[in-house]
């Protein structure tokens, strides 16, 4: 079983505004690329559960030239509000490094 953490080179997350959050995964070749794509990491459904949004909300932009998967959501608690626990989004790609691709 292979997860995503073993394939991937570098994945991390970022704002995307103070209301959408951004999950960049860097993978070392087209092999791995494709192997990511057809796994449950571009699925929508997957990663609303993952996240715990709505799926509609969530989006996809594999691209192929450079070996990159990005995955953009609305943030649970806007950047910076009371509720907010991770101001930069820098830690919310954890869920997916168990993922099996």
């Amino acid at each position: 079983m292979t997860r995503l953490q073993d394939i991937a080179t570098y994945i991390r997350s970022k704002n995307a505004g103070p209301f959408w959050l951004t999950v960049d995964v860097f993978l070392p070749d087209r092999p791995s690329f494709d192997r990511a794509v057809a796994s449950d990491l571009t699925d929508r459904k997957t990663l609303g559960r993952t996240f715990d949004v709505d799926p509609a909300s969530v989006l996809v932009f594999p691209i192929p030239d450079l070996h990159v998967i990005k995955v953009s959501f609305p943030r649970a608690a806007t950047q910076g509000s009371r509720d907010d626990r991770d101001m930069h989004g820098g830690q919310q790609f954890v869920p997916l490094l168990d993922l099996v691709v």
